[in-house]
């Protein structure tokens, strides 16, 4: 017995040292990641024989690939792909944003990079061809076990606190619901176009945006536009922000393409249109960032979609009709010190990567917060976030008490009042930094809403 949990404690530390922690050289302010659904090695060769020049192919200043299985499968779907991007951790398949070994979120949720960004003050925003309840975008802005609770994936993304959802129009979300949580709704690319700074907006529009060019038929606007248009309103902050921008439609007209299902030249020129349209909204990104030089773009896949290889005539053709384990691409532009040039990396460090060249620490990102089951308990007993000694107000009281739990000179028991008022950012300790976003609340500098 006693060897055997020697093995076992062995393969741990070896395999820990397989993933070495990564420290940046240079911090950034902005970090964009830029997912194309499905999109792997073979889907740019393909383009590329449509006579395609991609942008994303040929300005990196960083190319590798990503290994993308979740933590139970070899081959991953769009929500623990996705997940494992936003929050750092491999998860179980068909989840979104939950733990593997709490799936249901009862004790423990992670915290997502784009609801960690807007807790430092970082603008945030998640735009999407899919439908803004698509498995992608609800990776990056909710937690929920199952990936086609819809209802309940349009409801925590109307609650949020992020400045800006768009994508596809679904009925889960009206005009009236955005309204009342606060959001200006767009649903035309004339509505986006308007928007001013310092709006919260949640877009959705219909018609076939994932194109280059938008039908005429169609009111709404490119995925290069919402890219352009969104940089512009968050780029706004002190404090930076954050953008995801996925191209889902390189995975919907991925799936069901062998040839033998559908005519070759009409099905690949939708996948190709797929990849040319979010490669546009990558060039946007990319010359933004290079004129910014505080901006680092990093794309990827959740995973491959079609098995793409070349048959002996050398044409690339899809092989199968859904999701692989082949390894993903991995461009970076604005930084080279990421990971080493050529590099697999795991899927899901690059998150905890892209935090890192933000000047985050390690216990910031990946991270935890009460589950749903501990905030209804605690909710129940009528505690708010920062009024520590529960006498209404927050105040530079409440911080020091805080404060003082943080280094043991306070006694707080864990899940009392007292703890869940002073645990501002519910990582299950409380902390110097709960204490200062308490103080900073206090003065006027912070929104308790925020929290």
């Amino acid at each position: 017995m006693k060897k055997s949990l020697s093995l076992l404690l062995a393969a741990v530390f070896l395999f820990a040292l397989c993933i070495p922690a990564f420290a940046a050289e240079k911090r950034y302010k902005n970090v964009i990641i830029m997912i194309g659904d499905g999109m792997g090695e073979n889907h740019l060769k393909l383009a590329e024989q449509y006579g395609h020049t991609l942008f994303m192919n040929t300005n990196y200043d960083l190319r590798g690939q990503s290994m993308t299985s979740s933590a139970t499968n070899l081959t991953t779907d769009s929500a623990a792909g996705g997940t494992a991007l936003a929050i750092g951790n491999r998860v179980i398949n068909w989840t979104v944003g939950v733990l593997g070994y709490d799936p249901l979120g009862q004790l423990k949720l992670p915290i997502s990079i784009t609801e960690a960004s807007a807790r430092k003050g970082m603008k945030t925003g998640v735009i999407t061809t899919d439908n803004t309840t698509g498995a992608t975008p609800a990776d990056f802005t909710v937690h929920v076990l199952y990936r086609k609770q819809y209802e309940k994936i349009a409801q925590q993304q109307v609650e949020s606190e992020f400045d800006l959802i768009w994508g596809a129009r679904e009925s889960y979300v009206s005009r009236d619901d955005a309204k009342a949580h606060g959001w200006t709704y767009v649903g035309n690319r004339d509505e986006m176009m308007a928007l001013e700074p310092g709006s919260r907006s949640f877009g959705q529009f219909k018609g076939q945006f994932w194109r280059p060019t938008v039908p005429s038929s169609s009111d709404a606007p490119s995925l290069a536009e919402m890219t352009t248009k969104a940089i512009e309103l968050l780029n706004t902050g002190d404090n930076g922000f954050f953008l995801m921008v996925e191209g889902a439609h390189i995975d919907k007209n991925s799936h069901a393409s062998q040839d033998y299902k559908w005519d070759y030249d009409s099905k690949r020129e939708s996948v190709v249109d797929a990849v040319v349209g979010f490669d546009n909204a990558i060039r946007e990104a990319v010359e933004f960032a290079r004129e910014d030089g505080n901006t680092v773009v990093l794309v990827t896949a959740d995973h491959e979609t079609g098995n793409l290889f070349a048959d002996l005539d050398g044409r690339i053709r899809f092989h199968l009709d859904e999701h692989t384990a082949k390894n993903v691409p991995v461009f970076v532009y604005g930084n080279n010190d990421i990971f080493k040039g050529g590099q697999a990396v795991l899927n899901y460090t690059i998150p905890r990567r892209l935090t890192a060249l933000l000047g985050w620490d390690k216990d910031e990102f990946p991270a935890t917060q009460s589950g749903h089951a501990i905030i209804r308990f605690l909710d129940g007993m009528g505690v708010v976030r920062g009024d520590v000694d529960a006498d209404g107000q927050i105040t530079a009281a409440d911080a020091r008490l805080a404060m003082r739990a943080a280094v043991l000179a306070e006694p707080v028991t864990p899940f009392s009042q007292a703890f869940y008022a002073a645990n501002i950012d519910l990582d299950a300790a409380i902390t110097a930094a709960d204490a200062r976003h308490i103080l900073r609340a206090a003065v006027g500098l912070e929104s308790p809403k925020s929290w």
